[in-house]
C-alpha cells in the first residue's frame, strides 16, 4: 500500500516508522514523476510489511522539501531510524530502486 506522506503526518510515519521507509518525492506537472508512478506503486505492494512507501508533494509540502533540501525531483530518500541514509535524483529503473532498498533491508 502506498502512503501519502504530508507535513501533519511525515514524523509519525516516516521519522518514527519500525520499518525503513521510501519516500517519493514528487509534483503533479512532472513527467519524470509520472513515469516513476507505476514503479513505486509496485515496489510498495512487494514490500508491504518490510518497508512503508508513500509520496510527498513538494508544493503541498515546501517545508519537508526545503529540510531534505530536495532541489529535482523525482527524489527518493530512504529513512531508516529516523535517519535518511540514501538519496537518489532522478527516474530510476525498478532494478535500481529495488536494489537500494536491499541494501537498507539487509
Amino acid at each position: 500500500m502506498e502512503h501519502k506522506f504530508t507535513t501533519e503526518n511525515f514524523q509519525a510515519e516516516v521519522l518514527e516508522s519500525d520499518i525503513p521507509v521510501l519516500v517519493d518525492f514528487y509534483a503533479d506537472w512532472c513527467g519524470p514523476c509520472k513515469m516513476m508512478a507505476p514503479i513505486v506503486e509496485e515496489i510498495a505492494g512487494a514490500y508491504e510489511g518490510k518497508v512503508k512507501v508513500g509520496k510527498c508533494n513538494i508544493e503541498e509540502n515546501m517545508d519537508i522539501a526545503q529540510k531534505y533540501r530536495v532541489m529535482h525531483i523525482p527524489t527518493f530518500i530512504i529513512f531508516k531510524g529516523s535517519e535518511a541514509v540514501e538519496t537518489s535524483v532522478g527516474a530510476l529503473s525498478k532494478a535500481e530502486l529495488e536494489s537500494k532498498l536491499g541494501e537498507v533491508t539487509k
